[in-house]
């Protein structure tokens, strides 16, 4: 089954030239199925770019999913064109009457930010707590992931000495998951942040179990029952060439950045890097969006109740 989406939305097209199954909102009206409703609440800088690796992963499913495209209120972004923004997103507080099977809240470059010093803040912490009655599931990445974390659980972001930036070999460490079906014992994920978060801080909280973890940079994926939510710190969404872009960014820029480590072939940046993620980061995502179809209410306005 398709992902439903705008068909001037870029990543109609794009996921359409990859194979992707991709249905316009006209077409799914006609289908005698409820799809699964999926909220991405889209706080990195390049909207777009982001736009298509989440759909590219939700999209991969048997199932219809709805993908609905959310900003924060007030937050001006000024990386994506005025028009896309309003063509395609709708403010938290115009979609905070409405429920959702599952919300997936993206990262940002804020890092060496605390987390009181964002100017969103305030709104954020609202959204994590209307997740609560009206998101079956929510998923929060790298700093969405910490963010959301902190504010249910008080585990705290820690700055690095250098930023991790590479693709590092995790571990399997829970694999009778149901997010880790079919996942192997060992693997790579991109990785690309200055802060961590700390796996005694995190053994300290009640109710958090760490399903992925790094012995070079700590927890990646960590469940959180009793708030229906995932928290992963890396990017199993990356694209192949996303840390090339930000390691030739820098390097454009005069910032000292290293080589991303076990990227490239032989650590060579003038060789085409490999992705080696692909197959796990569909699984991650399928196996999510399965448990969502397994467990979320037919009715749609059950959820939270």
């Amino acid at each position: 089954m398709p992902i439903t989406l705008p068909e001037t939305l870029p990543a109609y097209d794009v996921l359409r030239s990859e194979g992707v199954m991709v249905m316009s909102p006209t077409r799914a009206a006609h289908q005698d199925i409820r799809p699964l409703r999926i909220g991405l609440l889209n706080l990195m800088p390049k909207k777009i770019q982001t736009e298509n690796q989440f759909a590219r992963l939700i999209g991969a499913t048997p199932l219809q999913i709805d993908l609905q495209l959310i900003r924060m209120s007030e937050h001006q972004t000024k990386n994506t064109a005025a028009e896309h923004m309003a063509a395609f997103y709708r403010p938290f507080q115009e979609v905070k009457g409405e429920k959702f099977d599952g919300l997936i809240i993206t990262g940002a470059p804020i890092e060496h930010l605390p987390f009181e010093e964002v100017t969103y803040w305030k709104e954020l912490c609202e959204v994590f707590d209307w997740t609560q009655k009206n998101v079956h599931s929510t998923f929060g990445v790298c700093w969405g992931g910490m963010a959301m974390i902190n504010h249910f659980h008080g585990v705290k972001k820690h700055m690095l000495d250098h930023k991790a930036f590479g693709c590092f070999r995790h571990k399997n460490l829970s694999p009778t998951s149901p997010y880790l079906r079919g996942f192997s014992d060992d693997f790579v994920i991109p990785v690309s942040r200055w802060t961590e978060m700390k796996q005694a801080e995190i053994d300290a909280a009640p109710g958090l179990k760490t399903l992925l973890g790094s012995d070079e940079v700590g927890p990646c994926l960590v469940e959180d029952a009793a708030h229906r939510a995932l928290y992963i710190f890396n990017h199993f969404e990356y694209d192949s060439d996303t840390l090339k872009q930000e390691y030739d960014r820098d390097v454009a820029n005069g910032t000292p950045i290293n080589v991303p480590m076990n990227y490239y072939p032989d650590d060579n940046p003038a060789l085409p890097p490999l992705n080696r993620w692909r197959s796990h980061a569909h699984l991650l995502y399928g196996n999510w969006i399965n448990e969502i179809y397994q467990t979320t209410p037919y009715d749609i306005e059950e959820i939270g109740h």
